[in-house]
């Protein structure tokens, strides 16, 4: 007695095509509910379907579209789906920030970098403190000083800065400390440059955070060569930008032989 042969889906071919295998011309045509399981395209009949609930939203910069967008964050819950109609819970999703925009989803580690809005105005405080600290530990007195540091306040936006402005905050500043010209960097001083600065440096490219450092320098050069009071507060800014205090001492140099 001889078999009929099966071939190599012979299994296949009893279910769809009476002993002949799938891929034939002769071959019957599998069912209509066959066709939709092994079809490459088409609805999906089982997956897994999240339902988002937003939790709260508001303004972050997007990665994906590289600027400031809004944003939706999110929560989810997963169901395991059969032709449609959810079934069984496979747990919870997110939390996800969800772009407004590009729709994209995000960890919530996103909302921690800061907008374009709020970069610009971190690194304008960032300046300004770092103009008041370098004046405050000396230079306040110095006309060339002062002109030194307008010019680099004007550049970072404060347009309304002027010689006689500036020095009546520093004098205030100076009556409140009680110390100005010490060789120990003030106290406060310091707590203000880390807080300004500190928060920042993260978001600042390494060429950045030294370009801030050297506006300090120039400032306390513009009337002669660095005070201890100077290279403390030069070297505590230095540190809450995260640069090395090798790196610090070679950009104080190299401050000195930038024409001023």
């Amino acid at each position: 007695m001889v078999l009929p042969d099966r071939g190599r889906k012979g299994r296949e071919s009893r279910i769809f095509g009476r002993n002949t295998p799938l891929g034939d011309p002769g071959a019957r045509a599998p069912g209509t509910f066959a066709r939709l399981l092994h079809r490459g395209h088409g609805p999906r009949l089982i997956g897994t379907r999240t339902a988002w609930t937003t939790i709260c939203d508001g303004e972050f910069f997007c990665p994906g579209c590289g600027g400031d967008r809004n944003y939706q964050r999110r929560t989810g819950r997963r169901r395991f789906v059969f032709l449609g109609v959810p079934l069984l819970s496979r747990g919870d999703a997110g939390p996800v920030v969800e772009c407004a925009a590009c729709q994209d989803h995000f960890g919530v580690d996103a909302l921690d970098h800061p907008t374009t809005v709020r970069l610009s105005a971190m690194l304008r405080d960032a300046v300004h403190t770092v103009v008041l600290a370098v004046l405050t530990s000396g230079g306040s007195t110095s006309r060339r000083a002062l002109d030194a540091a307008v010019t680099t306040l004007r550049g970072a936006g404060f347009d309304d800065c002027t010689e006689e402005r500036l020095a009546a905050l520093i004098e205030a500043l100076a009556a409140d400390t009680g110390r100005i010209g010490d060789p120990d960097c003030v106290p406060g001083l310091a707590i203000e440059l880390h807080e300004a600065l500190g928060p920042l440096a993260p978001h600042l490219a390494p060429a950045g955070r030294e370009a801030l450092l050297l506006q300090g320098a120039r400032i306390a050069l513009a009337d002669g060569p660095y005070t201890p009071a100077e290279r403390d507060v030069l070297a505590t800014a230095g540190c809450a930008l995260t640069i090395d205090p090798d790196d610090v001492a070679r950009l104080l140099v190299a401050a000195t032989r930038t024409p001023r």
